[in-house]
Order: C-alpha cells, then sequence, then structure tokens
C-alpha cells in the first residue's frame, strides 16, 4: 500500500478516489492534485511508480494544508472567535449551530439527546 502524507491509501482503488483518503482532500482537490503531477486519474494505486507517487506528495507538499496541520487551522480559527466573542464563537461555546439554522426542532446532532424538562405533567389535587 502507498503511504502519502502519513496516510496509507487504498491499492486496489483508482488514484482519484485512492487519494480521498486523505483529510482534506475531496474529488476536486484530488482531480486537481492529479493534473498538476501529470498522472492518469484512473489508474489504480498498485500500477503507480515510486517516482508518480512522489510527484503526488510533492505537489501536497506545497500547496495543500491537510491532516494534522488542516485540524490546528480549523481549530485555531474556532478559539479565535471564541475569543474574540464573535457571534459564531458563542455558538460554539454553547455546542449549538453557527450557520443559521433552526433549533427549536432539528438541531439534535449538534445539541445532543433530547432531555425532557420535569414539571410539565399535571399535579393529582390532594386530599385534605
Amino acid at each position: 500500500m502507498a503511504r502519502i502524507s502519513g496516510v496509507t491509501i487504498p491499492d486496489d482503488k483508482q488514484a482519484l478516489y485512492s487519494l480521498m483518503y486523505i483529510k482534506g482532500i475531496g474529488h476536486k482537490t484530488s482531480s486537481d492534485i492529479l493534473s498538476q503531477a501529470k498522472i492518469d486519474p484512473t489508474v489504480r494505486v498498485k500500477n503507480l511508480t515510486d517516482a508518480e507517487v512522489s510527484r503526488i506528495q510533492d505537489v501536497i507538499n506545497a500547496n495543500y494544508v491537510i491532516e494534522g496541520e488542516m485540524q490546528r487551522v480549523v481549530t485555531a480559527n474556532i478559539k479565535r472567535l471564541r475569543d474574540i466573542k464573535a457571534y459564531r464563537g458563542i455558538r460554539h461555546q454553547l455546542n449549538l449551530p453557527a450557520r443559521g439554522q433552526r433549533t427549536r426542532t432539528n438541531a439534535r446532532t449538534k445539541r445532543g439527546k433530547k432531555v425532557t424538562v420535569g414539571g410539565t405533567a399535571r399535579k393529582a389535587p390532594s386530599k385534605t
């Protein structure tokens, strides 16, 4: 299996789809990388030579932020928003959707499991 940027990519897939196993590389970015490295996107990874793999690695290192470095950049951006008390930063702090989605219903993925608020049931009248 080929290792690119510390990630083992599958050998039996085409190079275009195999590169998408690297965090931060999607379909468009993968096709851009292969065109810059002058490699056919439909070739299988197991058929790539070491020179072609190193060309892919060079293109990625020169032009793209991926994996751990990308995660550090995203985390730093969110921390900056929190520090300056921006609206989006406050939404991140409160664990709520930050991009204008509704929260009266839905938003369960971001807010977590539903918690029922007590005190909504009617109390039975007591005998006196």
